[in-house]
Parts: structure tokens; C-alpha cells; sequence
């Protein structure tokens, strides 16, 4: 074992998998000499040269059209988008023709086409600097989506999708990037669809991903000094999301709580949700719940982006309520209702599906 960043974690999946086949290639603005806007392809290009660490210009739709080229010419390529933000300039090549060419072509193309991109708040970035990109594309088939929230998730299912003969979106957090913990040392990989129990519990099963996961470990550590046993789950891919370990664990504990770092509608948190309610609706001793972000654009000012993302103090709060326990000190209780008809009873950050 060994401690290394989350952003370290980015450039050894990388540099392990272009040893291992070189096919794999990488393109991205400013990927090269410059090491990326946030040094996760530090030294690669010293270390790998200029025909396989390729800079590109300033245009998202240049950079994923020319990977989906490079992957059906039988390059592996693993393009980067530098925010997650701008995957909407290119939007077409990503769901129109990236997600579709095996459906297409009767599986006789493969497309092994990895699609690196840095996303989500908590860093003062402003509106368009600071979105994950999830949601956009949970609602097109024939693309992958993991979301890795630690170094070694980062590491391993990296390198899964870099081997893999499909289009695999990886979502990394921005905010993450300077943490740190132990990897092991020696190589591995993450199987797609495999999610992590990071802590186990009984009282309620906790669903969560990336920064808004940090909080929540937090959060469960508060709750169990108040003698309440939550259950931690991180899905690390969305697509194909492992249901099987939640059902188990809410069959076990009987509650659903989903801290996400989206609004309600159209998320993975409000998928999950309708599922559960849906299939384990006699394990249930209340409804399933999702705590996410207002229905807002995130805020600039730090005091404001803090209290648009889900926090410790809100986590442990919603939990209290859900159990019908005693609020914790400072905690002003439910927020005010928020837009939408049907049993929404608070704002797109905590929202309840029928």
C-alpha cells in the first residue's frame, strides 16, 4: 500500500494502460507538455511522446469526434474534456453517435472509447465550471457511466473502462483530485456494475457518490455517536448500476436515503428512489428519500456554494428526521416547499418520490 492523490491515481491508471497496449492513446486540451489543467497526465508526454499524448484545440466537438475516429480505426483512445460542463458542445457526437455505432452496425463496429471529464462543486468555479454531467446522459442507452470517488475506485475502474469495447463516460470530481489515500501497490481492476459497501450499518441504507460521499461518511460517524447505524453504498458506476447490493441492504435496514450532488429531477438519486419504491416496497418502514442540490445554477460565493451542496450537518439532519429522532442542535428543521406538484414536500434539495 501506498498514499497517492486522487489526481495521481488518474495518471497511473493511465500510464499502467499505455505500457500494457499500445493501441491506448491520449487527446485533450492542453494533455501534453502542460501535464492538463489539473496535472492529472502530468509526465506522460515525456514518458509516452507526442504520437500517443496528443494535444488538441480549444473545441470539445473536435476532441470527441476525432477519438470516435481513432476508435474505429482500432485505437483505444481516451479522450479528456477539461469540465464536464462543456460535454454539451458536444452533445450529438456523444449521444448520437459515440453511444450508438455498435447498436448501429449490428455489433460488427466496436468502439473502445474512453471519455475522461472533470465535474462537480465545492471549488468556487462559478455556474458553468461547476455541473456533473450525469444526469445528461443517464437517458441514453449505449454509453457506460462510472463515477469514481476515491483514488483506488479512480485506478481500477479506470482501467476497466480503458479495456472495455464500449463507450464508457468516467466522471471525475474536481474537487477530489488533491485527496489522498492508500492504493495498493500492485496492479487491479474494478469490475462495471460492482458497488462498494464503504461502511456497514443497520439503521438506514445510504446511497452516495464522490464529494457528496466525503459528507456522508462524516455525517454517519456524527449519527453513530447518537447510537444510529447507517449503512454507506457507493454505486461507482451508474451504468450498469448494481441494484442487488442496496436491495440487499434495504431488505436489511428498511430505509433509502440518496445524497447526490444533482437536482431531484431526471437523477440517478430519483431512479434509484422510483426503484426501490417500486420493488422492496414491503422492506420499507418509510419512503424512500433523496437529498440533492436546490433547483439552481451553483453559486459563486463560497458562503452560497456550501449551502447548495448537501453537507454533514444537512445528511445528519434529514437522517434524524427520517428516523423520527430528536433533531440535532442547530438544526432549523424541513426546508420550505420547493416547485413541482405531487408529494414534493421540500425543496429540489430533499425530495420524496410517491
Amino acid at each position: 500500500m501506498g498514499e497517492m492523490t486522487y489526481r495521481a491515481a488518474v495518471t497511473r491508471a493511465l500510464a499502467e494502460e499505455m505500457d500494457r497496449d499500445p493501441a491506448v492513446a491520449l487527446l485533450g486540451e492542453d494533455i501534453g507538455p502542460a501535464g492538463g489543467v489539473f496535472k492529472a497526465t502530468d509526465g506522460l508526454f515525456d514518458r509516452f511522446g507526442g504520437d500517443r499524448v496528443r494535444d488538441t484545440p480549444i473545441s470539445e466537438q473536435a476532441i470527441v469526434g476525432a477519438a470516435i475516429g481513432a476508435a474505429l480505426a482500432g485505437l483505444r483512445p481516451v479522450a479528456e474534456l477539461m469540465f464536464a460542463d462543456f460535454a454539451g458542445v458536444a452533445f450529438d457526437q456523444i449521444a448520437n453517435q459515440m453511444a450508438k455505432y455498435r447498436y448501429m452496425s449490428g455489433g460488427q463496429v466496436r468502439l473502445p472509447l474512453t471519455l475522461r471529464m472533470a465535474g462537480g462543486a465545492g471549488l468556487g468555479f462559478g455556474a458553468q465550471h461547476s455541473q456533473q454531467a450525469d444526469s445528461w446522459f443517464l437517458g441514453v442507452p449505449g454509453l457506460l457511466i462510472a463515477m469514481p470517488s476515491t483514488a483506488s475506485d479512480l485506478i481500477g475502474l479506470l482501467k476497466t473502462a480503458i479495456r472495455l469495447d464500449d463507450p464508457v463516460l468516467v466522471l471525475e470530481h474536481k474537487a477530489l483530485y488533491p485527496v489522498k489515500e492508500d492504493v495498493a501497490a500492485e496492479e487491479f481492476l474494478i469490475p462495471f456494475g460492482q458497488a462498494g459497501i464503504v461502511r456497514a450499518g443497520s439503521d438506514l441504507t445510504l446511497v452516495t457518490s464522490q464529494l457528496a460521499r466525503r459528507e456522508a461518511e462524516a455525517a454517519a460517524a456524527d449519527l453513530a455517536a447518537r447510537g444510529v447505524s447507517a449503512e454507506i453504498i457507493d454505486p461507482r458506476t451508474l451504468v450498469p448500476f448494481d441494484f442487488d447490493t442496496i436491495a440487499a441492504s434495504v431488505r436489511k435496514t428498511g430505509r433509502l436515503l440518496v445524497v447526490q450532488e444533482a437536482v431531484f429531477p431526471g437523477s440517478w438519486g430519483a431512479t434509484l428512489a422510483a426503484w426501490v419504491a417500486g420493488n422492496l416496497f414491503g422492506s420499507l418502514a418509510c419512503g424512500p428519500s433523496v437529498l440533492g442540490v436546490p433547483e439552481v445554477p451553483a453559486p459563486f460565493a463560497a458562503s452560497l456554494e456550501s449551502e447548495w451542496l448537501p453537507g454533514r450537518d444537512r445528511i445528519t439532519a434529514h437522517v434524524l428526521r427520517l428516523l423520527g429522532l430528536p433533531p440535532a442542535e442547530g438544526d432549523a428543521g424541513p426546508e420550505p416547499a420547493g416547485r413541482g406538484a405531487g408529494p414534493q414536500p421540500v425543496t429540489g434539495r430533499e425530495q420524496q418520490p410517491a
